[in-house]
């Protein structure tokens, strides 16, 4: 019976989405997390009667034909990129992203990954880096003497030293984009990696052509509202539930059918 195997699919279909909503659950309180939506696709119909086919010697079509579907798949898992709340911090390392872009990381193998969690720390030379001691792109020093750091809109870097009345520049931080972000690349740790959907990226000051711009002192929460993932749950569950029900209704027709005795 075709029923089993629909219902089958059914089950597969919202386990997948109890996982993506568990996983964003999870992550309410990471920052920079952006949340994902699984979406799905009906799959391949068994066509018993073509619509539009001729029905009669006179002419006369079927309007409607019969088409039993197989099922549901797994479309795909998409990424929610909606700004998460401003959460102030008073730690002068931390830097949000008030609109587009990402912060720029420099990986242990050379290649570049992107982040919006901007909870940075300095290393042991001074070096502005995430809190996996990756650095920050573009690489930039703060003086051991340093009374005070100050990060402008702009991303522009400052550093208040003894005996100077002037702030002196240390660098400025850049942000990237892309044309397809829900095609980025997710590797752990609150870092992506640009892939062949996702586009090249490209890289400009805060502020400037569309990019947003930088506030510090603050963290970008994470945009998972428990009230929608709790409600989506529910919703998950008792889609898995009427699946299962199916296979159990199913396997009692089989039942009846094969007590039938000639």
């Amino acid at each position: 019976m075709q029923a089993l195997r629909t219902a089958a699919t059914g089950m597969a279909a919202q386990q997948l989405n109890v996982e993506v909503i568990s996983n964003n659950i999870a992550n309410m309180n990471t920052v920079g997390f952006k949340k994902q939506r699984a979406e799905f696709q009906d799959l391949l119909y068994q066509t018993l009667e073509q619509a539009g086919a001729q029905s009669s010697d006179q002419g006369t079509i079927v309007p409607t034909g019969v088409q039993v579907g197989a099922g549901v798949k797994a479309g795909s898992v998409y990424r929610i990129n909606a700004q998460g709340t401003m959460t102030q911090t008073g730690n002068k390392l931390d830097i949000a992203v008030d609109g587009r872009g990402y912060f720029q990381v420099l990986m242990p193998t050379g290649e570049t990954a992107y982040t919006r969690a901007g909870n940075f720390a300095v290393n042991d030379q001074g070096q502005l880096v995430t809190q996996d001691g990756y650095l920050v792109q573009p690489t930039m020093t703060i003086p051991q003497d340093a009374t005070d750091v100050s990060i402008s809109k702009s991303g522009q870097v400052q550093v208040t030293q003894p005996g100077t009345a002037t702030p002196t520049v240390v660098g400025q931080l850049e942000l990237a984009t892309f044309m397809n972000e829900g095609g980025l690349s997710a590797q752990g740790s609150n870092l992506f990696k640009e892939t062949a959907a996702s586009g090249a990226p490209t890289t400009g000051v805060p502020g400037v052509q569309g990019l947003g711009t930088i506030d510090q002192g603050y963290v970008e929460a994470s945009n998972v509202d428990a009230v929608s993932e709790i409600t989506a749950l529910i919703v998950a569950q008792r889609a898995y539930e009427m699946n299962s029900k199916v296979i159990s209704t199913a396997d009692n027709m089989l039942g009846v059918a094969n007590q039938i005795k000639s």
